[in-house]
């Protein structure tokens, strides 16, 4: 078999977290100054929801959030609890667990770069904005995350108790009549996830940055492979952001990729277990079996454990 030529945008790496979050701008007289991504080299600027651009002032105060434990009802966990900074914003547990102790039968996935994730559950193809998203762990009850379902009131009762905090949601939400509201958290948190941004890996320097002692003789053969026709890897770890579920300003409509990775075969016609049976169980459609999306590989090295889900069946 020929072998493919080499495609330079392909990438593969294990990149150091790199957080970009700003310093505060100078506000012109016309309106906030637009939000500096600070990207790496290769990095397109990430897709924004119109009603809901990116400020500093936003950034900050959903940073604050994403680690207040007053987000969950018992006040043990926020958002950080199962996104951890050091492991590129997972938990490194097979079975994520919940503010009331409750295990999760799926693990908490990377938050780097997900301000270009178009899929941003293993398995839910209807949440595809991060201020959707930022209901489930608030809200849901299977599994319970922060606990705060048909407590709404309770949870923004707790917030708008704090003068500062209060404070704070109006300087990041001018004009709203109720600063502190759900949608005010929502897309706080939003903003500050999209903020989470990963590069200048060995890769990305030997790529965007002309260096070719960047990467290892073993890391080259290792590229190679990965974008052979023999393995095939990157037709699911794919582009900058080595996901093929990915979205920037430049593309068109998003694609809502899953796949089905074949480590099942409960019946003989290759059904996954009943525990977790992958997209089917939203969609119902018998092609939806076992399918999931595929993550990034962008900080590999330190988000395990792997295979996402299905390692909770081995």
């Amino acid at each position: 078999m020929a072998r493919r030529r080499w495609q330079p945008w392909k990438s593969l790496a294990t990149a150091v977290l790199l957080s970009t979050a700003c310093t505060d701008p100078e506000l012109p007289p016309d309106g906030p100054a637009p939000y500096d991504w600070k990207l790496p080299a290769g990095f397109p600027t990430p897709r924004v929801p119109e009603d809901n651009p990116m400020s500093e002032a936003k950034v900050q105060l959903g940073r604050s959030l994403f680690y207040d434990k007053r987000l969950s009802l018992n006040g043990t966990q926020s958002c950080g609890s199962c996104h951890e900074q050091e492991r590129a914003f997972t938990d490194g547990r097979v079975h994520s667990v919940g503010s009331t102790g409750q295990a999760h039968r799926r693990n908490g996935q990377g938050l780097a770069n997900v301000a270009y994730a178009t899929s941003l559950t293993w398995a839910n193809p209807a949440l595809t904005t991060l201020e959707a998203q930022a209901l489930t762990p608030l809200f849901g009850t299977e599994p319970v995350e922060l606990g705060n379902a048909d407590q709404q009131e309770a949870l923004l009762g707790r917030l708008r108790e704090d003068a500062a905090l209060s404070e704070r949601f109006a300087e990041a939400f001018p004009g709203e009549a109720t600063p502190v509201s759900l949608a005010t958290l929502t897309r706080a948190l939003s903003s500050f996830e999209r903020s989470i941004i990963s590069g200048t890996a060995p890769y990305d320097r030997y790529l965007f940055g002309g260096d070719v002692q960047a990467l290892s003789p073993a890391a080259k053969r290792g590229l190679e492979l990965f974008l052979s026709e023999r393995l095939e890897c990157d037709h699911c770890h794919s582009g900058f952001n080595f996901q093929d579920a990915t979205a920037h300003d430049a593309t068109p409509e998003p694609i809502l990729p899953y796949h089905n990775t074949g480590l099942y075969n409960e019946d003989g016609r290759g059904a996954f277990p009943a525990t977790d049976p992958g997209l089917i169980e939203l969609t119902g459609r018998a092609e939806d079996m076992g399918r999931f999306k595929a993550p990034s590989l962008r900080n590999v090295a330190i988000t395990a454990p792997y295979m996402h889900c299905l390692l909770l069946h081995i």
